[in-house]
């Protein structure tokens, strides 16, 4: 007579497989919430780049105000960037944040700052 061994079986239980499965698609919901306002801050930081070419506040804000236009930017305007000076350099920051609907009364808050190199 031969031993019969009972193997134990593994896996994912189908409850467990929808469990997984609803946690990716929320993840993966979320993530395509966030992926265009890290696109608006790499535009955002481009146009700040551009304008600082500007010689007067008024030029380098008309200037961030033209490349926002074409770039889409929404989240911020070239009244509220600061233009500053350091050494013989125009330098330009800025500094804003944007809310994603989560569910109920949750957001998930982004705040983005840069300055122009």
């Amino acid at each position: 007579m031969t031993p019969q061994f009972k193997s134990r079986q593994r896996g994912l239980s189908f409850i467990g497989l929808i469990f997984i499965g609803s946690l990716l698609a929320m993840a993966g919901v979320v993530l395509a919430q966030i992926v265009p306002t890290v696109i608006e801050y790499q535009a955002v930081a481009k146009a700040a780049n551009k304008a600082r070419e500007g010689n007067t506040v008024a030029e380098v804000r008309s200037i961030f105000d033209k490349a926002a236009a074409i770039d889409n930017i929404s989240s911020i305007s070239g009244k509220d960037i600061e233009v500053t000076k350091e050494g013989d350099k125009i330098v330009v920051s800025f500094a804003y944040q944007r809310e994603i609907h989560l569910t109920g009364p949750a957001f998930l808050t982004l705040k983005y700052a840069g300055r122009s190199k």
